[in-house]
């Protein structure tokens, strides 16, 4: 197992809160890590990695790369710490939550949650908040 967090950013990150997040989510929708990397980065990174990659020519929260099939996860995620920031803003909530929030939903991505339409973005939300409660 394998799981390796980097942040190119300046900004503290709770380590040891990320780690548990993308362990609670991965084992409890009956996965296990193969190999993980997760990066934390500002909107630079993940707009160029957005627009190289998925066409979407803007920053976002997040973007997840899953690199194999099966129960053992192998795949990485980007989370920018500028649009957290943001969010939380916006949303009316602390860096923090927000934070734990948006590392569940990448790693739900990598489980392989998906929230293309309104029901499946519901289901993202309800098992978001239901990780978050645990965690909090």
């Amino acid at each position: 197992m394998s799981l390796e967090l980097y942040n190119t950013t300046r900004r503290e990150i709770p380590s040891g809160a990320i780690e548990r997040a993308i362990g609670e989510v991965v084992s409890g929708e009956g996965y296990s890590i193969l190999s993980i990397v997760a990066v934390y980065c500002g909107d630079r990174l993940i707009h160029r990695i957005n627009r190289e990659f998925l066409d979407h020519d803007r920053p976002t929260d997040t973007v997840s790369f899953r690199y194999n099939r099966g129960r053992e996860i192998e795949g990485e995620f980007y989370i920018s710490l500028d649009t957290i920031e943001a969010n939380a803003r916006r949303f009316g909530t602390d860096f923090s939550s927000e934070l734990l929030r948006v590392t569940i939903h990448a790693a739900l991505h990598l489980t392989g949650c998906r929230d293309g339409t309104e029901e499946e973005r519901k289901l993202m939300r309800d098992k978001e908040d239901g990780y978050l409660a645990q965690l909090l």
